[in-house]
This record gives C-alpha cells, sequence and structure tokens, in this order.
C-alpha cells in the first residue's frame, strides 16, 4: 500500500485557515501538460492562482486534482490542476504558507537518493596506510 501524500491535505488547511482568517489563498503552479489554465497567463512555466471562495465557483480540492471555474479578463473559464503541478499555497496578505518540492525528474532524483555517497572515495581511503592518512610518511 503506497503512502498517502499530505499535500493535499495542507491545501485545503490553509484554503480554510485563509477564509477564517479573511484571507485570500494563492496557488503557485508549475503548468505542465495535464494543467488547465489560460496560458496568456502562464509566465515562465508558472501560474498563480487566487483560490478564494469569491475569486472562484466550485472549487473542489480533492487528493488528485484541484478543479474551478474563474474570469480570467472577464471571460469564466474551467481550471484543473493535477496536486503534482501544485508548488505551494499561500496567503497573499502575510505570505504564510507551503511549498512544495517538485523534482524534474522522479527516476533521476530517485536514483541519486539511492546512490552510495562517494563509495570509491571511503574505499580508497581505507587503502592507504595509516601513517599516510595522519600526513606521515610510512
Amino acid at each position: 500500500m503506497s503512502e498517502q501524500s499530505a499535500k493535499p491535505y495542507l491545501i485545503r488547511a490553509i484554503c480554510e485557515w485563509c477564509a477564517d482568517s479573511a484571507l485570500t489563498p494563492y496557488l503557485a503552479v508549475k503548468v505542465n501538460a495535464e494543467t488547465r489554465v489560460p496560458m496568456s497567463f502562464v509566465k515562465n512555466g508558472e501560474i498563480v492562482l487566487n483560490v478564494s471562495t469569491t475569486a472562484t465557483r466550485k472549487l473542489t480540492i480533492d487528493n488528485e486534482w484541484i478543479q474551478f471555474t474563474a474570469r480570467f479578463n472577464g471571460s469564466s473559464q474551467e481550471v484543473s490542476v493535477p496536486m503534482n503541478a501544485v508548488a505551494g499555497i499561500f496567503a497573499k496578505e502575510t505570505g504564510y504558507g507551503f511549498s512544495f518540492s517538485q523534482p524534474a525528474d522522479p527516476v533521476a532524483s530517485l536514483a541519486a537518493a539511492t546512490a552510495p555517497r562517494d563509495a570509491e572515495k571511503l574505499v580508497e581511503a581505507e587503502k592507504e596506510p595509516r601513517d599516510a592518512k595522519r600526513g606521515k610518511a610510512a
């Protein structure tokens, strides 16, 4: 059984905290092929979205997607953001919130995280005579 991500729970919690505190929740998104946002507002592959109840309609935040309808330059548009594209959630007024790390290549990240660290250097160091390690001639 795979571990359930805490990300959607943290996003919902910050949204609720913002609503209770009269703050505006903003969602930072790294746009990918699955993301459905108005592309004219995307800058450097990212978009920041106001996800407050006054700015959105039919907002749903489940464990896989954030979906809502919002107006962009007066035009109503449907927005769909996969949870893996969310880079962060924060209150506009205070900046308080969470940012989430996003590995560019999950396979490469896993390989880097599980690779032996400096194993060759350690083996070579063990082969040196003990006096040489202390800086003395053998």
